[in-house]
């Protein structure tokens, strides 16, 4: 056994490493082996004797794949390590509290707690500094009170963490494709080992590093690992030879078999992902509340701030009294300590207000929204793979979805032939001349990606391939007597042209061996194909030239197939000569073609898609159609499903084609996007070229596709969703949710949970913003007019968050309305928390703020009661008033805020378990909370107080229709971000 040398030279010294070969593959050493692929290293691979020598010492049967009995694939996982990849380490719960006791407004409170619990402990020793009392600003209350926050916080966010984790976790678990002991097995990607034979097909993703044993014009994207959006061929007849694949990287065209040389952390993506790393995409509703709560965070700052001045001023100025009447600063004669002391007690005011910027219930309420949301949607039929995706779908402003699969079945079957210009179902297909339909054997039996095999009975046919080959296939195999078995002994392919989503065909090059001729067969769209035709046969087998006339005949018949909603298919070949093929297979040039015949399929709508669309456009969503068939057909299905209105004409800019689209100026493009409906004959580039226009538009993009060419198109868009059934695993991997059902009608209902949850979001947002507007204003007008603030810390914590959070559990639980389907989308730039949302919580902060500040400055006398009662009396009110008005937030413009109510019963027993929570509070955690016994009279002034909010709320809605122009906040624009495109 030979030992391999790695040598590194440096500035100071040469280190040689010896690398050992593993005793079970004495022949290789995966260091080497892992740099052979990483680095495209040609000579190096000669010198294990290429794929075939790699292949005898890796002890795999190019033919039949390794033996992969458990010995086995143990043996290589020892040898070559395990398809997995090291992630970042898992947070735990003590990171988010970290993370969270990071922000600034903490930060600033812990200060403080920290220098008064310190000067508490020497005031008044370890034992009374550290107690916590209600009723004194001290440093343990304000530590307990941040923690609290910070602990619901973190508990939160740990939660979505995990839960995204779970999703990544199931999404990462590929089938692929292997060959093991002579058979075609699939194993999961994670299962794949050194040494196994990987089978690739268009839209496969290439599970590991590796080399190409053998194929047929197999393109790789790998934009994954160099940001180049051309593929690559892949092959090892060529020059250069390329022969090198890597893992991640998509097949975009042709299929192959490859052999794995790396797996995990040796693949050249093992380098990129040593540690994942989270996007932070911010989706339109995190940005808004984050511009929101940073806004709030701002406001109540500097009114502590601006407390913060008033009392020292008040204080340095003689202005401040103590309990016996008398000044507390007396210039001179106040001694060090005791200005020492005052201060700090001063800036216990401010430090409760700070509270206020802690937003305790908004992560709540907008998780459990989320959470219920997301759960409902896949009893509905659709998985989210991220949470935020069911967010951002609320937000939509434009739909842009493929055609086939999406809008319709993708079942398709041949309904028509013409041959020349005569219709075949009228003469039969024996009228048709045998020499021409040996040649529609050739180009449609070795022209395919598909194949035939005989059932397990052998009573019937079984197709595979896309659906359009399969339906070809068995029209050719029931109609035109095609025998594949034959067809393949009697033709040899040389070449094969996948097939191409720009130029819309594909191609083969085969020898007919019993007439010793070459012969170049294409397929694709049929106008696409005509344009490469000189001549057509007609029912005869006679060939005739194709001059302009006959053109227009033949458009005619293409028109006429499309108008009635088929796609229309063309075959056409030429014979070539033997010594133009030895030019190169390559560069055989496709035109004076010879057209064969063309065929219609149809492609029937899927049921309920008309009514989507209408839901879509009655919610202000535009819908828009991208799709890769030809413009006639494009228009048919979109006027069918109700994307385009009848009888709308291409001139209007509704209907244009992709090259058209493509070949506008920049601006022409940001001009007439908008107006765009239908893009027919559109590439990839064209649907990821519209997607990026529209978000420059200040357009919130939803992308419905399900094949590789949407991959692009659904990773820029700002939702992903994709038809589970029919998509491809690449597409799987872009896609935010995955409709299961294959349903168009499910988009509508993912539709309606993201509108669900922006409305409870903003619901929760005018009831906490009510509050915090209230107990602000309370705050700063007692504390610049007495020195002394209303409400101490613990009772923020338990109004601010144990109430929030009842209000979240409450507003977000509500189901889609129709209400919500009729009002336009938020998009990108619109305000969050809207004019109809400020005249609600402005009309009742202001009511109660007027009732707080008169209890405050008149209760003890009014009511006769000491001032510990009032102070509880103070709290009593807040809370039943935020409870009361629940009920008016609950539905944000209904006039009637109780329809309905009756049959939410959560809802109700949620606020009558909060209220119930209440009475405790008061009237049996003096200790903990420093509330006072309220009597029956006490009790009945304070739902009286508290009932007010209804009336209000009820005359509030009868105001005329406010002013669309935002008030007080300018709207959110989110930056847009672009993947890079060629």
């Amino acid at each position: 056994m030979s030992s391999k040398f790695h040598t590194t030279i440096s500035s100071d010294n040469i280190v040689i490493d010896i690398v050992e070969p593993h005793p079970n593959f004495p022949k290789i050493v995966q260091s080497i082996l892992t740099q052979v692929v990483k680095q495209k290293n040609l000579d190096q691979l000669r010198e294990y004797g290429g794929v075939e020598g790699l292949a005898f010492g890796l002890k795999t049967n190019l033919k039949h794949g390794i033996n992969g009995d458990v010995e086995d694939i143990s043996r290589r996982k020892e040898a070559f390590g395990s398809n997995t990849y090291r992630r970042s380490p898992k947070k735990n719960l003590f990171d988010f509290v970290l993370e969270a006791l990071r922000e600034p407004t903490s930060l600033i409170v812990l200060a403080y707690a920290a220098v008064s619990l310190g000067l508490e402990i020497k005031q008044h020793g370890l034992k009374e500094g550290c107690y916590l009392n209600p009723n004194r600003y001290d440093g343990g209350s304000i530590f307990v009170t941040v923690f609290v926050v910070t602990a619901i916080l973190a508990i939160v966010k740990f939660r979505q963490n995990r839960q995204f984790v779970k999703l990544s976790e199931v999404s990462n678990n590929i089938p692929v494709d292997v060959l093991r002991n002579g058979g075609e097995q699939k194993v999961s990607r994670s299962e794949i080992v050194v040494g196994d034979v990987v089978c690739l097909n268009i839209g496969d993703q290439v599970p590991a590093d590796g080399l190409f044993i053998w194929g047929h014009s197999l393109l790789v994207d790998e934009s994954s690992m160099t940001a180049e959006t051309n593929p690559i061929e892949v092959d090892l007849s060529h020059t250069p030879n390329n022969p090198f694949l890597f893992s991640d990287t998509k097949v975009t065209s042709g299929n192959g078999r490859m052999l794995v040389t790396s797996v995990g952390m040796n693949t050249t993506l093992g380098e990129i992902i040593t540690i994942s790393i989270d996007s932070n995409k911010h989706t339109p509703l995190k940005y808004k509340l984050n511009k929101l709560t940073s806004s709030i965070g701002k406001v109540v700052l500097s009114v502590a701030f601006l407390v913060q001045v008033v009392l020292l001023v008040r204080y340095f100025t003689g202005n401040q009294k103590d309990m016996n009447g008398n000044a507390e600063y007396n210039g001179s004669k106040t001694k060090a300590y005791g200005i020492l002391n005052s201060v700090f007690d001063i800036i216990a005011a401010p430090v409760t207000i700070l509270v206020d910027a802690i937003p305790g219930g908004l992560p709540v309420a907008m998780t459990l929204s989320l959470g219920h949301s997301v759960k409902r949607m896949m009893s509905d039929h659709a998985m989210v793979g991220k949470l935020s995706a069911c967010e951002t779908m609320g937000f939509t402003t434009t739909i842009c979805t493929d055609k086939t699969g999406t809008l319709t079945l993708n079942q398709m079957k041949v309904t028509t032939f013409w041959l020349g210009q005569d219709c075949i179902e009228q003469k039969g297909i024996s009228s048709v001349a045998a020499s021409v339909v040996e040649l529609l054997h050739h180009g449609i039996g070795l022209n395919t990606a598909g194949s035939v095999n005989m059932s397990a009975s052998g009573s019937e046919f079984e197709f595979s391939g896309s659906p359009t080959e399969k339906a070809i296939l068995s029209w050719a195999v029931s109609e035109l007597n095609l025998d594949m078995e034959g067809l393949k002994q009697s033709g040899e392919i040389l070449h094969v042209e996948a097939f191409n989503s720009t130029k819309k065909r594909s191609g083969v090059l085969m020898r007919n061996k019993e007439q010793n001729t070459i012969n170049l067969h294409i397929k694709g769209g049929a106008e696409m194909v005509l344009a490469l035709c000189s001549n057509y046969y007609d029912v005869s087998g006679t060939i005739k030239v194709l001059d302009d006339d006959g053109r227009k005949i033949f458009d005619g018949i293409i028109q006429g197939m499309v108008t009635s909603t088929l796609r229309c298919i063309a075959f056409a070949h030429k014979q070539v000569p033997e010594e133009e093929n030895e030019e190169g297979k390559n560069q055989i040039e496709e035109n004076c073609l010879t057209l064969l015949g063309l065929v219609g399929l149809m492609d029937p709508c899927r049921p309920g898609v008309k009514e989507a669309v209408q839901e879509f456009q009655y919610a202000g969503v535009n819908v828009k159609m991208v799709t890769g068939d030809n413009i006639f057909t494009a228009r048919a299905i979109a006027t069918e499903c109700g994307i385009l209105k009848p009888n709308q004409d291409m001139e209007s800019g509704a209907v244009v084609l992709g090259e058209e689209f493509r070949n506008y100026t920049p601006e022409e493009r940001m001009e007439k996007v908008n107006n765009i409906s239908v893009m027919a004959r559109a590439s990839p580039r064209d649907k990821l070229l519209m997607v990026q226009c529209l978000k420059q538009k200040d357009h919130v993009v939803a992308v419905i596709g399900d094949g590789t060419n949407d991959v692009p198109a659904l990773k820029e868009a700002d939702i992903g969703l994709l038809m589970g059934i029919q998509g491809t695993e690449v597409a799987k991997e872009c896609s935010d949710i995955i409709i299961l059902d294959d349903s168009f009608g499910s988009v509508a209902t993912v539709l309606r949970w993201g509108r669900c949850v922006c409305t409870n979001v903003q619901k929760f947002i005018q009831w906490q913003l009510t509050l915090t507007v209230a107990t602000l204003a309370i705050n700063f007008v007692v504390s610049v007019s007495t020195g002394e603030v209303p409400f101490s810390a613990v009772e923020l914590v338990w109004v601010n968050l144990i109430i929030n959070t009842s209000g979240a559990l409450a507003l977000a639980i509500e189901k889609p309305t129709k209400e919500q389907m009729e009002k336009p989308p938020v998009g990108r730039t619109k305000q969050l928390i809207t004019n109809v949302m400020w005249r609600n919580l402005l009309s009742q902060a202001l009511y109660q703020t007027a009732v707080l500040l008169t209890l405050q400055f008149k209760g003890e006398e009014f009511f006769k009661v000491s001032a510990n009662v009032n102070d509880t009396l103070i709290l009593n009110v807040l809370v039943l008033c935020q409870m009361f008005n629940v009920f008016f937030m609950w539905k944000l413009e209904n006039k009637n805020a109780f329809e309905g109510i009756h049959k939410n019963y959560l809802f109700l027993v949620i606020i009558g378990v909060t209220i119930a929570v209440q009475l405790v509070v008061v009237e049996f955690l003096k200790k903990v909370a420093g509330t006072e016994r309220l009597n029956w009279w006490q009790w009945g002034v304070s739902v009286g107080f508290a009932s007010v909010s209804w009336p209000i709320g009820w005359v509030v809605k009868w105001i005329p229709p406010v002013p669309e122009k935002p008030f007080l906040l300018h709207p959110c624009h989110p930056p847009i971000s672009h993947t890079p495109s060629s």
